[in-house]
C-alpha cells in the first residue's frame, strides 16, 4: 500500500522551515507500519511574503491538493500544512478527493525574549511597530525586537488563524488527538509525525474517508471549539469553505446560537497574555474539549 504525503515546504514560508525533518518522521511511521511513503509537492502559502494576501491563493492550493491526490496512485494521504491558509486548503482538497486522509500541522513557534517580555510574531510585531511609528521606540530597539519575534520555525505563537485552524482540524477529527498545539521544535512534534504516518497506514485497512468524518455534527463541534478558544475570525471563512465541500451550510445564525451557550475558556494573545506553548503545557485541545 502507498501513503501519499502532501508536502509544502518553501524558502518563503518560515512556518514550514522544519518540514524536511518532519517529513522523515512521517516516512518512518509509514514504513514501520508496513506501507510505502511517497511525498509530492503542492503550493506552499506563507502568510508573511504573499501579495496582496494569502487568502487569494487558498482555493488554488485546494485545487492543487485535490487534483494531485486524485491523479497519483495513493491509498491514503498525510497532509503536511500549518501556515494560515494551508490547513483549510488541504482539508478542502482532501474532502473533495475523499480518500482516507490525516492532517499533520507544523505546530507553533516558541516565543523569543526582549528584556523582561516574551515575544511572538503577529501581535507583538504590530504592537511594537505602532510604538516605533509613534516615536516611543528607537530604530536600534525595533531592530532588536524584530530579531526576537520569530526565533524558531513554526506558525505564529498566538491563537491566530494557523493555531485556530489546527485546533479546528483536531476537533473535526481529521488530526490525531493532542497534536494541534505541540510546538514546532518540540520532540513530541516528531512523535506526532511518526504516529500520523502510522495512522495513515491503518486508515488504508480501515478506510474511513474525510466525508465520513466532516459531518454536520463534527462541524458543530468545530464551531463550539472556535468560540471556546476565542479563535481567529478567519476560521468562519475557512470552516464554511471546508464544510461546503461536504454540502454542509453554516449560517451565521447557527454560530450565534452556539455562542449563547459556549464560554470562552482560552486566554491567549492576541487578546490575552499567553502563547501557544502555554496552551500546550496546559493540556491543549484535550483540556478544552
Amino acid at each position: 500500500p502507498i501513503v501519499g504525503i502532501a508536502y509544502t515546504p518553501s524558502g518563503f514560508n518560515n512556518c514550514h522551515r522544519h518540514f524536511p525533518e518532519l517529513l522523515e518522521a512521517v516516512k518512518r511511521g509509514v514504513l514501520a507500519a508496513g506501507a510505502l511513503p511517497m511525498e509530492f509537492p503542492t503550493i506552499s502559502l506563507g502568510e508573511v511574503f504573499l501579495s496582496p494576501t494569502s487568502l487569494k491563493f487558498r482555493n488554488l492550493m485546494s485545487m492543487d491538493t485535490e487534483e494531485m491526490i486524485r491523479a497519483q496512485p495513493m491509498d491514503s494521504v498525510v497532509l503536511m500544512g500549518g501556515c494560515d491558509k494551508t490547513v483549510p486548503a488541504q482539508l478542502m482538497g482532501a474532502l473533495s478527493a475523499d480518500i482516507p486522509a490525516i492532517q499533520l500541522v507544523g505546530g507553533p513557534m516558541m516565543t523569543g525574549r526582549h528584556g523582561p517580555e516574551r515575544l511572538g510574531a503577529c501581535t507583538d510585531c504590530r504592537r511594537f511597530w505602532a510604538q516605533y511609528r509613534a516615536g516611543n521606540v528607537s530604530t536600534e530597539e525595533i531592530n532588536a525586537i524584530e530579531g526576537s519575534l520569530a526565533t524558531t520555525a513554526g506558525t505564529c505563537a498566538v491563537m491566530g488563524t494557523a493555531s485556530t485552524m489546527a485546533c479546528i482540524a483536531e476537533a473535526l477529527g481529521m488530526m490525531l488527538p493532542g497534536t494541534a498545539a505541540i510546538p514546532a521544535v518540540h520532540a513530541d512534534r516528531l512523535r506526532a509525525a511518526e504516529a500520523s504516518g502510522a495512522e495513515a497506514v491503518r486508515l488504508i485497512h480501515n478506510p474511513i474517508r474525510p466525508s465520513q468524518i466532516i459531518t454536520r455534527a463534527s462541524v458543530g463541534n468545530a464551531l463550539r471549539v472556535l468560540l471556546a478558544l476565542g479563535g481567529s475570525t478567519n476560521a468562519i471563512i475557512h470552516l464554511t469553505a471546508v464544510a461546503g465541500r461536504s454540502g454542509i451550510d453554516i449560517p451565521l445564525e447557527w454560530l450565534n446560537e452556539l455562542s449563547e451557550t459556549t464560554p470562552v475558556l482560552v486566554n491567549l494573545k492576541p487578546t490575552g497574555p499567553h502563547y501557544m506553548e502555554d496552551f500546550h503545557a496546559a493540556g491543549g485541545m484535550g483540556a478544552v474539549l
